[in-house]
């Protein structure tokens, strides 16, 4: 589900706003299976802001993005001037369930995708093709269980006490893929960090109440001057 489009209403708000807004998209599924890894996806972030000739970037990810954007932050410290996560990993995540058995029942797994929201109306029909794709491509699911196993490696608890830039946590307080209490690890952990909480939302909040999480990261942006 790591679709650009998730950032839609990011992109418009803040673009409105007079922020340039850039998503790279990332190769997951095009890297070779040895780099099919989150320092291999960091490396090519740093190489995209480099092609861009961009400093002082403040990078947003969510799930595997915010785990990216913190190994980011964590080898090239010096391009970033803050970090946004929500859902991320890098810590822990619960995987999407018990393994892919059942991954040709069309009905498994979109219940699956609808576990991963508060509301599972937000798994459209589109979001469920697409996931349902991905698993039963053979290919597509060796690379997303190569991801799945390099984040459990990469965990990032020692790295994070580290990072001293002002980092905004945004979390939804019914995330079942990433539990709350981890984003209660990533605020203890980050030195300049600050949590929000998001009610009767799962593990995408700028998807699930896009209009919620523009006004905390807007107001953060005040607050901090960014």
């Amino acid at each position: 589900m790591g679709g650009l489009s998730n950032f839609d209403a990011v992109l418009r708000y803040f673009g409105d706003k007079g922020y340039k807004v850039i998503i790279p998209e990332l190769p997951i599924y095009s890297m070779s299976l040895l780099k099919t890894n989150v320092r291999s996806f960091a490396k090519y972030l740093h190489d995209f802001i480099a092609f861009k000739e961009l400093d002082d970037v403040i990078l947003l990810g969510n799930s595997l993005g915010g785990h990216i954007g913190l190994y980011h932050t964590k080898l090239y410290p010096d391009k970033v001037k803050a970090l946004i996560i929500t859902g991320s990993s890098g810590l822990y995540e619960s995987a999407m369930g018990g393994g892919y058995t059942k991954r040709g029942d069309y009905e498994v797994i979109k219940k699956k995708a609808q576990d991963v929201f508060y509301d599972p109306a937000v798994a459209t029909k589109e979001i469920v093709d697409e996931v349902y794709e991905t698993v039963n491509d053979r290919n597509k699911l060796i690379k997303t269980l190569a991801i799945a196993k390099s984040a459990i490696r990469h965990n990032m608890a020692k790295d994070l006490p580290k990072m001293d830039l002002p980092v905004c946590i945004i979390w939804g307080r019914n995330d079942s893929v990433t539990p709350p209490e981890v984003a209660e690890e990533f605020q203890l952990l980050l030195p300049d960090s600050e949590l929000h909480w998001i009610d009767k939302c799962g593990h995408a909040a700028m998807m699930e109440h896009p209009d919620e999480f523009n006004t905390i990261l807007a107001e953060w942006f005040e607050r901090r001057k960014l």
